[in-house]
């Protein structure tokens, strides 16, 4: 088993700025890609962003939903067992519930993640 534990949410006005991080322990975070996904009220959960578990001679490989794309930014520090999602020019529609999961595939179908953190609160004022 994999434990995450999201935290940093909170509100924040249309164009500033969160950063949201996730906490895994429990079983070995290595061999893990690293998912984000969001759902706001009356939506299904989406995905957001991820980052694998290592690739490339340029470091791990990250891919964003296009409505993020630019805006949000996803690393990781494999050494302290940490993700974070930097969130800047925040809008309205960005609210939701942000989820951290862990997936031994680079993937953005939430179906091949297998552990879930509990979620994280982002509210963004117009």
């Amino acid at each position: 088993q994999v434990q995450l534990v999201e935290s940093g949410g909170g509100l924040v006005e249309a164009g500033g700025s969160l950063r949201l991080s996730c906490a895994a322990s429990g079983r070995t975070f290595s061999g893990y890609a690293m998912g984000w996904f969001r759902q706001a009220p009356g939506k299904e959960r989406e995905f957001v962003a991820v980052i694998s578990w290592r690739g490339g001679r340029w470091g791990s490989d990250t891919d964003y939903a296009d409505s993020v794309k630019g805006r949000f930014a996803v690393s990781r520090d494999n050494a302290k067992n940490t993700v974070t999602l930097q969130m800047s020019s925040l809008k309205p529609e960005d609210t939701a519930v942000y989820y951290c999961a862990a997936s031994p595939r680079y993937d953005r179908r939430e179906s091949v993640y297998e552990f879930w953190g509990q979620g994280t609160q982002v509210t963004v004022s117009s």
